[in-house]
């Protein structure tokens, strides 16, 4: 399930701070801050889609992810690649290579960091 960008905003708050009250959550916010019922509702949504959990704490409800950050990042890059490049990471790191001007140099670095870690796993 793809979340909106407010939605993402709010999960990656939730997953730096661990747990946080919707008071916590708007500290976070440097420039315009959003309404505190805004905050209340994407909370709200995010638990409705179960990405959120929450726990009433004298007065406040405290709220934490129930997805991890790496699972849903997973799940969105994965998606994205069956989306936009048929399923084909091959094609995906090609557009990126060709996109980004890589040089041959650097292509071989990025075999090789990759080749560490698939062996890395494999241990």
């Amino acid at each position: 399930m793809q979340l909106t960008k407010a939605e993402e905003q709010v999960m990656q708050i939730l997953w730096t701070m661990e747990e946080a009250t919707v008071q916590d959550i708007l500290k976070t916010f440097e420039k315009e801050k959003p309404a505190r019922t805004t905050i209340a509702t994407i909370l709200s949504i995010l638990e409705n889609k179960n990405f959120v959990v929450h726990r009433s704490e004298a007065r406040s409800n405290i709220y934490k992810a129930s997805v991890s950050k790496e699972d849903y990042s997973k799940k969105q890059l994965f998606g994205f690649v069956k989306n936009y490049f048929d399923g084909s990471f091959s094609s995906m790191v090609s557009f990126f290579a060709k996109e980004s001007n890589l040089s041959i140099e650097e292509m071989d670095r990025v075999l090789n960091e990759t080749k560490k870690a698939l062996k890395a796993t494999k241990k």
